[in-house]
Formats: structure tokens, sequence, C-alpha cells
């Protein structure tokens, strides 16, 4: 790592060599020496670090370039659509809610007969939000001897007066989809409908949504087990101040999230699907993940940001190689529609263990200290550790340029997990487990009706009518 003009990693290689020479340095200076080497390189840790060379999330980098890499020096965007994106347009309503005629006014015409020929006609699409009050009557009947008779109310209408599907709909729409704090979901309900709607309510909305969803949950656990390939990832979360952790599994056609206390095997067990699954299973390499008799597959996204932190931060010219590599294969493998030739594939892999094998002349596994003995694994800096899962995992990290069902990246079950930091931005935390739950199964539903085409609201609204979409009928 340089700050301005100074190698600082260099300088520090230099001054632990210094020490290693210098006999004359006494155990307590050298043992204070070694403290301060210590504290340098952990403030260097935290200075190098951002979004583009680590797991650190965009939110929390607040310095981060903004825009695409892949833009020209000095080309401006101009604003709105670029070229390639797929625009929406509105487009006049064949059947419009209401009707003005606008006639002209005769006395500006000149004088002369005049007879109609039709209309030109424009259109304005707008929203009007209201409450509407449905009151079912019952009819009572008596007959001869006074027995009284009283038609039956819809089901699920059960008080004198009570929130209908669509208020719950809306509520849990807002809570669990658009991620709305409660207080703003009442604020909204009494100013814009005109509704009294207490947090306690949209909870227990939350909660009729999360209890109806249950053969839903048990469903979609066992279609995953069954799928070729799968994403996981798993992200921490703050519940009542304290750090839990939710777990995802997914693809492109379902979406299961599951909240834990554990981040390892012991949460992935419970959830339910992993230790059943036979397939293909994408990764970042968390090691509780390599316990399931599965194939694995490792996110290239992830080797990519290390790959840029070992070159910035340590002056590794192999992991730059490696970078452009990894870069270079998954265009061809992509221009290939997903599958690149054997001989194509191999000539990569050549490519890929040449730059492994200088690699290990630019850092080497690390020699333990004269005289020094120690048990147990010698301690390897990041990059060379990077080295030794690229090398190890070969197969799992270039899959994908052979099998046209392996992604370059783990970016479905990020992508999936990408919303919750953004609840727990808006929100601060879940106040309870109980709450965690309700939001990992509430969307779980919500995702997967959404990759088949299904609006979020329109899944809630079928939900609240005691329906599921077509779609999960056929998987039963």
């Amino acid at each position: 790592m340089k700050v301005g003009k100074i190698n600082v990693s260099e300088a520090i290689r230099n001054v632990e060599q210094m020490m290693q020479d210098d006999a004359s340095i006494s155990p307590q200076v050298r043992m204070m020496l070694n403290l301060l080497v210590v504290i340098i390189n952990m403030f260097l840790e935290k200075m190098g670090t951002n979004s583009r060379n680590s797991g650190t999330p965009p939110s929390r980098d607040p310095n981060r370039e903004r825009g695409s890499k892949r833009k020209v020096k000095g080309e401006k965007r101009k604003p709105g659509g670029q070229n390639g994106h797929r625009g929406v347009r509105l487009e006049q309503q064949q059947n419009p809610d209401k009707i003005e005629l606008l006639e002209i006014d005769r006395r500006t015409l000149p004088a002369g007969e005049y007879r109609a020929v039709g209309f030109e006609t424009r259109q304005t699409i707008d929203i009007e939000i209201s409450k509407v009050v449905t009151e079912y009557r019952a009819e009572i009947l008596e007959d001869e001897e006074g027995n009284r008779f009283v038609a039956e109310f819809p089901a699920g209408v059960k008080s004198d007066v009570q929130y209908g599907n669509s208020v719950k709909a809306h509520a849990v729409y807002l809570s669990q989809f658009q991620l709305l704090p409660y207080d703003r979901i009442r604020d909204y309900f009494a100013n814009q409908g005109g509704i009294p709607l207490s947090a306690g309510s949209i909870f227990n909305f939350n909660k009729e949504a999360f209890n109806r969803l249950a053969n839903f949950e048990a469903l979609i656990k066992r279609h995953l087990i069954a799928q070729k390939l799968l994403h996981a990832d798993e992200t921490g979360i703050n519940i009542d101040g304290k750090l839990l952790w939710l777990h995802c599994a997914c693809n492109d056609k379902f979406t299961l999230f599951f909240p834990h206390t554990d981040r390892g095997g012991e949460a992935m067990k419970d959830m339910g699907v992993l230790e059943h699954f036979h397939g293909i299973l994408c990764h970042d390499h968390w090691k509780p993940y390599f316990q399931f008799t599965c194939e694995h597959v490792l996110c290239n996204a992830h080797h990519l940001r290390e790959l840029e932190r070992a070159w910035e931060k340590e002056d590794q010219k192999w992991a730059l190689n490696m970078q452009e590599l990894l870069l270079e294969m998954n265009e061809a493998t992509i221009k290939a529609e997903g599958c690149l030739k054997k001989g194509a594939a191999q000539a990569f892999r050549e490519r890929y263990r040449g730059i492994l094998t200088q690699a290990e002349e630019e850092c080497p596994f690390p020699a333990m200290p004269p005289g020094q003995k120690k048990r147990g694994r010698v301690a390897r800096s990041k990059s060379r550790n990077l080295l030794e899962r690229l090398r190890h995992f070969e197969d799992q990290v270039l899959r994908f340029m052979t099998d046209p069902l392996v992604p370059f990246t783990n970016n479905q079950g990020e992508n999936d997990l990408r919303m919750t930091k953004v609840q727990q931005k808006i929100s601060g935390c879940f106040r309870s487990f109980e709450g965690a739950q309700i939001f990992c199964r509430v969307r779980s539903y919500l995702l997967t009706c959404q990759k088949h085409d299904i609006l979020p609201s329109a899944a809630l609204h079928l939900l609240f009518a005691g329906k599921l979409p077509d779609f999960i009928h056929n998987l039963e």
C-alpha cells in the first residue's frame, strides 16, 4: 500500500527484516516494536478497505466511486434512460373510468352550419386514495311461530366493524415489501385514507399473513431441495439490540429466508434445506457450507474484490493479472452463451495455473522465524490465503466456464438479501425474534411470487382472500 509516494508495505517489511537481523535489540524492545508494527498494519488495513476490495457493503462506503467502471473516461452521460435501456411510456386506455365531454363555444365560431364529426382525445392518468365502507345487511325472516332466520355474512366478517382485506394487504405490503416502519404506515393510513390504524393492528396483519403462509413455507422447502442449482448466503441482523443471522437459500424461481442465532452449520441444518440438497450450491466459501454433500461452486465477485485488495494494498501483481483473467473468462463465456468449448476452457485453465505458479514467487509460503517454534498452522497473509484457495478450489472457481447452469457470481443470493439491509437502515432493528420470523416468511412469499411475475400487492390480496397464486397450487 502506498501513502503519497511512500510504499508503506515495503517500508514495514524492511523494518521487520532489520529487527530480525539486529541481535542487539533487547527482547523487551523487540516486543514493543512488534506491537507497533501490528498496530500500524491494523490501521493500514482499515484505511484501505472499501466496497471494491472487501465485503464492506456500499452503504458503509461513503467515498465509493459512483457509476459504472465501464464508463469511458471523460464521457458525460445525459440525464434519463441510456442507450439500450428499455423505456416505459404511457398508453391511452381503451375503457377510461371517467369521460368529460368538451364542447366548442359556438359563439367563437364564424357564422355558418356545423355538424359533429368526432372527437380528439387526450387522457390524464391519476390516482385517488379514499376510504370505502361496505355495510353488509343480513336479511332476517320470521315465520308464523316467531322463529327468526338470518342470512349468513361473508366468511371472515365476524365483528360489527372491522378492517377489510384490502387494508390488511396494503398495510402488509408497505411493511414487509416497502419496509416502512409501523409509525409511518399508521400516519399514511390516517392522512391519506382517513383510516385509524394502530401499530398493534399492523403487527396483527403481518402475523395473520405469517400464519396463512405456513403450508407455503413447507412447500417451498421441498422444491428448493429438488432444484439443480441453489444460491446460499447469510447476513447479520439486529434483533432487539443483539446480533443474529438471516440465512437465505434461493434461485431464480424461489426464495427462502430463515432467522437464527447462529451463523454456521447449526442454523443451516435447522433451515431444513441444505442438509437434504444434492445439486450445485453456489456460495462465498463460508466453510460451514462444505459440510453438505452437494457440489460446490464459489462466488467470483468475492474473488474479484479480494484480488483488488491484494493488488491495491499489498502490491501483488499476480492478483491484478488474475482479476483481469477472470473477467476475460466471464466475457468469453457470455459470448459463448454460457459454455466454452473444451479447448478454449482448457487454454484459460492453463493461464490460470500459470498466474498462480508465478504468484508463488511474489507471495511465497511464510517462513518460520529462525529459532522460533510454533505449533499449528503458520499465519498467512490474506493474499496468501487467497492464492491457496484459488489453487485448491480451481474446479469450484472455474466451473462457470463449462456448465451453463453455473453462474459467475453468487449475486442471486446477495440480491435477495440486499433489501434486508435496507430494512435495518430504515427501522434500526427487529423488536423481537417473532418479528424477524414474520418478515422472513412473508418476504419469502413475496419474492417468490415476484419471480413468477406476480405483483407483491396482488399476491397479498390473494392471500387475505384465502387463496394462493396458481403457480403454488401447481407445485403441490
